[in-house]
């Protein structure tokens, strides 16, 4: 359930609902086997500037729908899109090869 009243005003809803219809676009693309659950753009976002700006551009989708998923007229637009600085990270790899960069135990004695 959405509580829109309390937080959050009407463009920030039809933003929201924007965002949901898109997702349920791609699933139908998905299901029709238009596009493979592996290379959809959802699957693969976040896309940042590096990887929508190289040469090497294999997705079936375009570089705009990977970079403004949702199109231009809805939310933020171009001038206030958040250009993450990194893709999406493997949880489930980090969760199962845990590596520590804590300082020894010893430096952190108080002598």
């Amino acid at each position: 359930m959405i509580e829109p009243t309390e937080s959050e005003d009407i463009t920030e809803i039809d933003r929201f609902i924007a965002a949901l219809r898109s997702i349920a676009r791609e699933i139908r693309a998905i299901e029709s086997g238009e596009i493979s659950i592996e290379q959809s753009p959802l699957r693969n976002a976040p896309h940042t500037v590096e990887t929508l700006l190289s040469d090497n551009w294999s997705k079936p989708y375009s570089r705009q729908d990977a970079a403004l998923p949702m199109g231009s007229e809805i939310g933020m637009e171009r001038r206030g899109k958040y250009w993450p600085t990194v893709g999406r990270v493997d949880g489930a790899h980090g969760d199962r090869n845990l590596v520590c960069a804590c300082e020894p135990i010893e430096s952190l004695a108080i002598n």
